[in-house]
């Protein structure tokens, strides 16, 4: 075929009449190749089962399960655990398998041979919106006995069933524990932070921020009692400098008219004293001192009575001029001015008492601001450590009651929808399929002989191929005659002439 021409339909299909049998018998030869081929590859035959991912029995609002998360993730860590050399070299001792190769190959080979003869896909939900909600997945076990891919198949499935067990059960243990760790250290803190709260509060008992408005309240109330006291101590200081002048008078007028010390007046004076007497007792105890010596000058004053009417001297002598005795009322003013001096007393100590008070509330409402900046540090310190510890407390509780879940066998379980099937044709090889690809390679071969023949073959077959050719259009055409030469009767030779025509619009350029 001239080179560098477009070829038509035309074109294609006389190369395709041309090269039938270069196309065909290819196609033929290596059908029938690879059927027979498969004929003597060994038989594979798959075993499948379906396993589904059971939802936990209790709702996920009432018991968070442990098993939550991602399922993909759960299931590439199973299927490599479970696809691991330990448990597949498990599985080749255990099923007696490549037997016939076992001297020849190593462990290593085997159980990569095994790994490829495993196939693990999850099955996708119909949700796409949903991807951690696996709904399940399947096994595929291929063997060269139906039973025995079926046993392989039944062992992986036991396999996925006790690890997803063992993964649920460990997980749940191992976050129990860790919680538990965790909540025993924040009830450590907790109790830290306890402490010095407590000590913190002892410290300052009265500053707090709390007790700022009961000190407030307080030093309203002594402050009120204070002015009243003082008001109080003013009056009986008032009094007291009345009832000094009084008895000084008193005295001094005794002085000018003496009073005799008859027994009426001894009588009138002790009973000034008893009632003198009377109002210590109820104010004071027996020990005091002043009515210790209350007792003893009433004493005194009956010790006088007695002996006034049996010595007249003693008599006379006390009515003599030089040893006056004191009047009924002079004894009642100095009376009342050791009450009132007593009072005083009384009044200034309270008073001392109330302004030390206040000083005592002043200083702490001074300190109050400093205390309460520490007291809400520390506080909020507090809250946390009170907080975390609350927070693992649930989390642990809540970590116990799916432990609890899991081990009653009520949480998130894998459940085995269709056993391990017993594979009754082969799926390898599929002797249709390889027939079919041994004729497309044929035809494929084929093809590219036609091709290559065509590519070396100059061969001038139309007019077109002329003129692509020698640039030249046509100016007649000619027939092909095929001349032969046959024996005379006369000389031995003739001449016959067949005309014939190859093909209608052949064609040679001029």
């Amino acid at each position: 075929m001239p080179n560098q021409r477009e070829l038509t339909i035309e074109d294609y299909k006389a190369i395709a009449r041309r090269r039938k049998w270069m196309l065909i018998l290819p196609g033929i030869l290596l059908c029938a190749l690879a059927y027979v081929v498969s004929l003597f590859l060994p038989a594979r035959y798959k075993s499948e089962t379906v396993v589904l991912v059971e939802a936990p029995a209790v709702s996920a609002d009432i018991v968070k399960p442990m098993a939550a998360g991602d399922t993909n993730q759960r299931l590439a860590t199973m299927r490599e655990e479970i696809l691991s050399r330990t448990r597949l070299q498990q599985i080749i001792e255990k099923f007696n398998l490549y037997k016939e190769d076992t001297n020849r190959k190593n462990m290593e080979d085997l159980v990569v041979r095994l790994r490829a003869s495993i196939d693990v896909s999850a099955v996708r939900p119909m949700d796409r919106t949903n991807a951690n909600g696996l709904p399940g997945f399947t096994i595929d076990v291929t063997a060269g006995q139906p039973l025995l891919a079926q046993q392989i198949c039944t062992e992986i499935t036991s396999m996925f069933l006790q690890q997803n067990v063992v993964l649920s059960e460990r997980k749940a243990d191992d976050t129990t524990e860790f919680l538990t760790k965790q909540l025993q250290d924040a009830k450590a803190k907790l109790d830290d932070q306890d402490a010095k709260l407590a000590e913190f509060q002892r410290r300052y008992m009265g500053s707090l921020p709390d007790e700022s408005q009961t000190n407030l309240s307080l030093l309203a109330g002594l402050t009120t009692q204070l002015e009243s006291v003082t008001q109080s101590l003013n009056r009986s200081q008032q009094d007291k400098l009345f009832l000094e002048s009084t008895l000084a008078q008193q005295i001094a007028a005794s002085k000018v008219t003496p009073a005799g010390t008859s027994p009426d007046t001894l009588e009138r004076q002790l009973r000034a004293m008893q009632d003198n007497l009377q109002n210590l007792l109820a104010r004071y105890t027996e020990d005091h001192p002043d009515v210790v010596k209350l007792r003893r000058e009433i004493a005194q004053v009956q010790e006088k009575l007695k002996d006034s009417p049996a010595d007249p001297q003693k008599t006379s002598a006390a009515n003599r001029p030089g040893s006056p005795a004191e009047s009924q009322q002079i004894m009642q003013l100095r009376a009342q001015l050791h009450q009132n001096d007593v009072s005083i007393q009384e009044q200034t100590a309270e008073q001392a008492r109330l302004r030390q008070g206040i000083k005592q509330l002043q200083g702490r409402l001074e300190l109050t601001p400093a205390v309460a900046q520490q007291y809400k540090a520390l506080t909020r310190d507090h809250q946390t450590a009170l907080n975390i510890y609350n927070d693992f407390l649930k989390k642990q509780s809540d970590s116990e009651v799916s432990r609890d879940l899991l081990r009653r066998q009520q949480g998130e379980q894998f459940r085995v929808l269709d056993p391990p099937s017993l594979p009754q044709q082969p799926t390898f090889p599929n002797r249709s399929l390889f027939a079919l690809g041994g004729l497309m390679g044929g035809l494929g071969l084929g093809f590219a002989i036609a091709f290559l023949l065509e590519t070396q073959d100059t061969t001038l077959r139309s007019e077109r191929d002329v003129e692509h050719l020698m640039k030249l259009p046509t100016l007649a055409l000619i027939p092909l005659v095929m001349v032969t030469r046959a024996k005379d009767s006369s000389d031995g030779f003739g001449i016959d002439l067949k005309n014939s025509q190859r093909a209608a619009g052949q064609k040679v350029g001029v």
